[in-house]
């Protein structure tokens, strides 16, 4: 492995994270004073009045008022009006610091200009969809078999969400297996079978309202780097018909907000071939973010089966699919071309003409651009200087990060779990609650975060804007409790 290809300078210490983030939950909460966090939500009333008519009005008809997850911002949604490159401006006509990026995928920046003129090329031509072959997919498959040979074979799918329900179902196909095994708190989308042990571990099917229990019959959770414990499920399972499958976040749950040490998946991989089971990565976030290898080109490990979203369209609609060994992917093609019982998936807008021009575009400028690397680097220099300002401040806080990957815990609610379970249900609501004011003190100040505890940088990001953020970050972290 050639480092330099990679975001990742310089793989965290995760034995040491884990020591500073036990020592943040261990202490009392640090919130924005209540005098400041007033003068943070005043900016929303006084300068974002068009968001919040509209969002108000959008209630009327959507659920929350928005239609996806990452639009909850308390304490209301803005409505953005323009993307480009490292910026975002609002229908009140504010500019922030975009570190949301989307949601990771954008790592060239937001709306970059060589892949929207081939998409404007294509829909002059053949328009967004035909339900008809494209040649496009093939360039694209072609493509992400040359950065990642483990993907011999790839289905585009509609989102992440919807290839993790795929690869789960081929891999059962596959092996004659049902049990899968996931790690406490990773997300894998909001299919039935993978809603849960989500966000936090040990809470099972807490979160699976409108579920019923038997989706959930086969899907399990080991606690987050608990190599035994995952050995323990699989001699288990082995008793009871076998595992299907292990399916891992590769820097660790939720984006590495629990990142892994650096031989964890090699160790995943090895327990996986001892039991019979298939090893899938979840890349949604990583592939194509830490580099044209993805995490398993960093890391050296090769899964059998890798999930797509987010990067495989540089931004563009219906971003997913799966891809990985050709006799477990032709599972997908039995009765039409392949042989074996079949994994029946579908989806009319999958790999259309339009997503699948702007992936192979997008792609090939990341890597003509090396832009990942850059991404990283400046995830690096926004990681180094909220250390810095934290050491100086003399907070209990955190920052840490994989390549263009950031982490700043403040609230440390996502590091609960039921090992303590008085503490998780004391303390989950009020610091979740402070960690949503820290997003709103930061997109006040002119900084988009996601959810006030994780950054993704983007290769649009230049020093000196990267400069300008920490100065705003200062600037909240310099107004909580105990300063």
């Amino acid at each position: 492995m050639d480092e330099q290809q990679y975001a990742i300078s310089q793989y965290p210490d995760s034995a040491e994270i884990y020591r500073q983030l036990n020592a943040l939950i261990q202490q009392p909460m640090r919130p924005v004073k209540r005098a400041k966090m007033q003068e943070f939500l005043g900016y929303f009333e006084k300068r974002c009045s068009r968001s919040k008519a509209l969002t108000d009005a959008a209630k009327q008809f959507i659920p929350g008022g928005v239609q996806h997850n990452l639009a909850f911002n308390y304490p209301f949604p803005l409505a953005v009006e323009k993307a480009e490159g490292a910026y975002l401006w609002d229908v009140d006509g504010n500019r922030y610091i975009d570190f949301l990026q989307a949601g990771g995928p954008t790592v060239l920046g937001s709306n970059y200009a060589p892949v929207r003129e081939k998409v404007f090329e294509m829909l002059q031509t053949c328009g967004p969809v035909t339900g008809l072959f494209h040649e496009y997919e093939l360039k694209l498959a072609q493509l992400v078999n040359r950065f990642m040979p483990s993907v011999e074979m790839f289905r585009m799918l509609g989102s992440g969400t919807e290839s993790v329900m795929a690869a789960i179902r081929a891999a059962r196909a596959f092996t004659g297996k049902r049990k899968i095994i996931k790690a406490g708190g990773a997300y894998h989308g909001w299919s039935d079978q993978m809603v849960y042990g989500l966000h936090i571990p040990g809470t099972r099917r807490l979160e699976a309202k409108g579920i019923p229990a038997s989706c959930s019959r086969d899907t399990q959770e080991f606690y987050p780097n608990d190599l035994e414990a995952l050995r323990r499920l699989l001699l288990f399972n082995r008793l009871r018909g076998g595992t299907a499958a292990v399916i891992v976040e590769p820097v660790g749950p939720e984006s590495g907000t629990r990142p892994v040490p650096r031989d964890f998946n090699q160790n995943v991989r090895a327990l996986c071939d001892e039991f019979g089971a298939l090893l899938i990565f979840d890349e949604v976030v990583t592939g194509f973010r830490l580099g044209m290898g993805g995490a398993q080109g960093y890391f050296g490990v090769r899964p059998d089966l890798t999930i797509f979203g987010k990067c495989i369209t540089g931004g563009y609609p219906m971003a997913g699919g799966v891809g990985g060994r050709r006799e477990v992917l032709m599972r997908f093609a039995a009765g039409i071309g392949g042989a074996g019982e079949r994994a029946y998936i579908g989806g009319t807008l999958s790999a259309n003409p339009l997503s699948c021009v702007a992936g192979y575009y997008a792609l090939l400028e990341m890597e003509r651009t090396n832009a990942a690397v850059l991404a990283g680097q400046a995830g690096d220099r926004l990681t180094k200087g909220l250390q810095e300002i934290i050491a100086r401040l003399k907070l209990p806080f955190v920052a840490y990060n994989q390549g263009s990957i950031v982490h700043l815990e403040t609230s440390g609610v996502m590091l609960l779990d039921f090992k303590n379970p008085i503490k998780l249900l004391r303390e989950m609501k009020p610091r979740k609650h402070m960690m949503e004011e820290m997003g709103a003190a930061y997109m006040a100040s002119g900084l988009v975060t996601l959810a006030g505890s994780r950054m993704y940088t983007s290769m649009a990001d230049s020093d000196e804007m990267i400069d300008e953020a920490l100065n705003r970050f200062e600037s909240v972290l310099a107004s909580v409790e105990g300063i």
